[in-house]
């Protein structure tokens, strides 16, 4: 039984995106239309909370664990790929994008 070797060229300054996976940080810098389309997507489907006492959404903060956070729905993430591995939270009347592996806010939108 003879095998097939199948091989791929990438071209210079080609990137392979589908096993290319983007890490979250705690800075992120989205553009007024992103900004726009992420908070006309993510304040619907964001359950609205209340903040604790003394917290402040601000970039760079952690978000307290009596906030749900929950990860940024892949129609959203489709429309903004550099949102895909963060999470997200509606709280203060902001929408706060949060990178989940230290819990720090990266983004605060508000509509």
């Amino acid at each position: 039984m003879a095998g097939i070797a199948i091989s791929a060229t990438i071209k210079p300054g080609q990137e392979n995106t589908s096993t290319m996976s983007r890490q979250a940080s705690d800075v992120l810098s989205l553009t007024s239309a992103q900004r726009k389309t992420a908070w006309n997507d993510l304040r619907s489907e964001a359950t609205k909370q209340k903040a604790p006492s003394g917290f402040e959404a601000t970039v760079g903060s952690s978000v307290p664990t009596a906030l749900k956070i929950e990860p940024v729905p892949s129609k959203t993430a489709g429309a903004i790929p550099s949102l895909r591995p963060y999470d997200f939270a509606m709280v203060q009347g902001k929408l706060v994008i949060v990178n989940p592996s230290d819990k720090k806010i990266a983004e605060v939108i508000t509509g």
